[in-house]
């Protein structure tokens, strides 16, 4: 029987597979659902490992304790306040604020050894493990605030492109060094840069043409010559219009295919013939209200999408909000090969 990592490279060789694979990511893991299906990271044939990719680890610091709440600087030097137990924050400064000439900051280097705490663990061996860096939108968010990069990139494109080539040079030097250090040339990188909402990107195609497609081109470029054989693409959202754009980068997988957004997997498969197809699973959707028989119907379609290869099923997330024996049930059937139908069904929608 083949092993996890053998199936991922046989979907992106477009070879018939064995059995598909899957790529999971869970908000929660309550221990009830531990208890039943065991370790969470078993559960997922492909693992991303992730450094500390901040443009400024060095300034990361706790500035002040109070109560439930916590002001610190971070790797990207952006001071935020949280509270505890709460996932999101509020931004209080960000390391690039208007009026600053981005070609008098230095980031720190990519070569830091704190940045690179993990190593391989038996457990991982069998599992398909891919590098990971930010792209060069969200990651200037970081050192830039999100509101204010988006006035740049209306208002002031030349900064903007500046912004992001900077951000983007970071990056591939991140990424060189997880290749290297990890050794993951076998496998390769991804790229999750969240640029879009459920219906379209956050900006332009034009936009993205001029102020971001260039990073995005060095980066994959210098990732490929440097010997990483796949480069996989994560964005949230609706990212049809800048796909096209994207392959030419060199792209060879996208991620997570969110139907609620429109990314429908088997549209894409009949535009995109080579793309690798990572995701296409319904989580706010079918997952959360099945019932079973749907969940089963949904999941056999898109076994089916890869019988050729070409495809890791999986979700945008699995969040507590979805019941186990739904998730069961999409477990159960997505590792059924046998479930694959005799001919493709109809597409749900």
């Amino acid at each position: 029987m083949r092993s996890p990592k053998e199936c991922v490279l046989d979907a992106y060789d477009f070879r018939p597979p064995e059995r598909i694979p899957r790529f999971d990511s869970f908000w929660d893991f309550p221990n009830a659902w531990r208890e039943e299906l065991g370790d969470p990271s078993l559960l997922s044939d492909v693992v991303i490992w992730c450094p500390n990719e901040g443009a400024f680890p060095r300034r990361a610091r706790t500035l002040e304790k109070r109560g439930d709440h916590k002001i610190a600087v971070d790797s990207w030097g952006a001071t935020k306040r949280t509270r505890r137990d709460s996932y999101f924050y509020e931004v209080l400064d960000v390391a690039i604020p208007p009026g600053t000439d981005p070609d008098r900051v230095s980031f720190d280097p990519p070569d830091l050894d704190s940045r690179f705490g993990k190593s391989r663990d038996a457990a991982e061996e069998t599992r398909c493990v891919f590098g990971k860096t930010g792209g060069p939108y969200l990651r200037t968010t970081f050192v830039r605030g999100e509101t204010q990069f988006l006035l740049d990139i209306a208002e002031d494109p030349v900064l903007a492109r500046a912004l992001a080539d900077k951000m983007a040079d970071h990056l591939t030097r991140i990424g060189l060094e997880e290749l290297q250090r990890w050794n993951l040339y076998d496998t390769g990188m991804s790229i999750w840069d969240d640029m879009a909402f459920n219906h379209n990107p956050l900006f332009s195609p034009e936009q993205f043409e001029r102020i971001f497609l260039p990073g995005y081109r060095r980066m994959i470029r210098t990732w490929k010559e440097a010997g990483a054989r796949r480069v996989f693409f994560h964005s949230d959202g609706n990212v049809l219009s800048l796909l096209d754009m994207l392959l030419d980068a060199g792209i060879d997988g996208l991620n997570p295919l969110e139907r609620r957004a429109g990314m429908d997997p088997f549209l894409l498969r009949e535009k995109y013939p080579q793309l690798v197809l990572i995701g296409g699973m319904d989580n706010t959707n079918t997952l959360i209200y099945g019932p079973v028989d749907r969940i089963k119907k949904q999941t056999r379609e898109l076994l089916n999408l890869g019988r050729n290869g070409g495809l890791i099923i999986g979700t945008h997330s699995i969040s507590p909000e979805i019941p186990l024996e739904h998730y069961r049930a999409y477990l159960e059937t997505s590792n059924d090969l046998s479930a694959i139908p005799k001919t493709r069904q109809e597409t749900y929608h």
